[in-house]
């Protein structure tokens, strides 16, 4: 109760003071009371006090058995601050003292690996837990997948994707899309779409948020026929395009000099209350000028105009002014630079 009281106020070389005389009195120190001040000198970001605390419950002259969850408090003390390879070696060094970790203390070092793009130190901790024979759960699976996707390594994430499914273990949508996107950004769009393809035959759910990894990975490679036929597979599950979807879409088509389709694929989303990006916009425009099409150019110009996007119009209403001399299009034109 001492203990509690002093940590709860804040006073924490009191907590020690109190804690030392108890141990040398033979007085009994509850472990939880114990894991309690760890965790306020965790939130007071007090990591080397949880430390030296740590080292007084392990103590020769202590007959405290310290649980895992003490040990990863502490260790996930030090994982916010960078010190990775510290809080392993403080496994270690607890280990060798009796205290087993779990997979949440194993979860929370490949945590801070996987943010930190420490997967030197990632593979150690995987060894550990080998040695230690702790196994991954679902959670450490999404870790895992998230780290490598991040990162590009996703041949890794898509290993482990196929041993949750051999382990019986539920894969969830979101792990699936991260690997598709990786897929994508890497420029392997025919794995990203085999990937997508097997969700359906393992019975993983395709949801809108996978038909968008799918689509605005395609578009983004330039392969705009394969996008726009996941589009119609997801509108025929009645699942419709939101304003990322065609604003990657229109910039595809615009990239791939495809304008009219652009054009008419912008129409699409205005008529569904959605706004194109002036970015996209600007790029139809332009394409629209280059083929003469001036009077599809100053409905584009007009619609911006209303928007206020007078800065990215600069970039192109001199093309549309040499397209066309005419007078209203110059009042508009003038409502830009007023």
């Amino acid at each position: 109760m001492v203990l509690k009281v002093y940590s709860d106020n804040g006073h924490f070389d009191r907590v020690s003071e109190a804690f030392d005389y108890m141990k040398s009195n033979g007085i009994e120190i509850d472990e939880r009371t114990c894991t309690v001040h760890l965790l306020a000198l965790k939130r007071a970001d007090k990591v080397q006090m949880s430390l030296d605390f740590l080292y007084r419950m392990v103590g020769i002259e202590s007959n405290m058995k310290v649980s895992e969850y003490s040990l990863s408090v502490v260790v996930d003390g030090f994982c916010r601050i960078g010190e990775i390879k510290r809080s392993r070696e403080l496994v270690e060094e607890m280990i060798d003292k009796g205290t087993k970790p779990n997979v949440v203390t194993f979860n929370i070092m490949l945590n801070a690996c996987a943010k930190r793009w420490s997967f030197g130190e990632m593979d150690l901790v995987m060894l550990l837990m080998t040695k230690e024979g702790v196994g991954f759960n679902t959670n450490t699976y999404k870790i895992l997948i998230d780290g490598f996707t991040s990162s590009s390594r996703v041949k890794e994430a898509q290993s482990l994707v196929e041993e949750m499914h051999d382990k019986g273990l539920k894969v969830e949508p979101h792990l699936c899309n991260l690997i598709i996107s990786s897929f994508c950004r890497v420029g392997c769009t025919e794995s990203a779409c085999l990937l997508f393809d097997e969700m359906a035959e393992r019975n993983v759910s395709q949801n809108a948020d996978t038909y968008s990894a799918i689509i605005c990975g395609l578009a983004k490679n330039g392969e705009m026929g394969k996008a726009m036929e996941y589009v119609r597979e997801m509108q025929d599950k009645g699942i419709e395009l939101d304003g990322v979807m065609f604003n990657t879409l229109i910039d595809g088509f615009c990239e791939k000099g495809m304008i009219r389709k652009a054009y008419d694929l912008q129409l699409v989303m205005e008529m569904r209350g959605l706004s194109a990006d002036v970015s996209v916009t600007n790029k139809i425009a332009i394409g629209l000028c280059k083929l003469n099409q001036v009077t599809e150019a100053k409905k584009l110009l007009n619609l911006m105009v209303k928007r206020s996007a007078t800065t990215e119009l600069a970039s192109f209403s001199s093309l549309v002014n040499i397209q066309n001399e005419e007078e209203g299009f110059m009042n508009v034109e003038a409502k830009v630079y007023r």
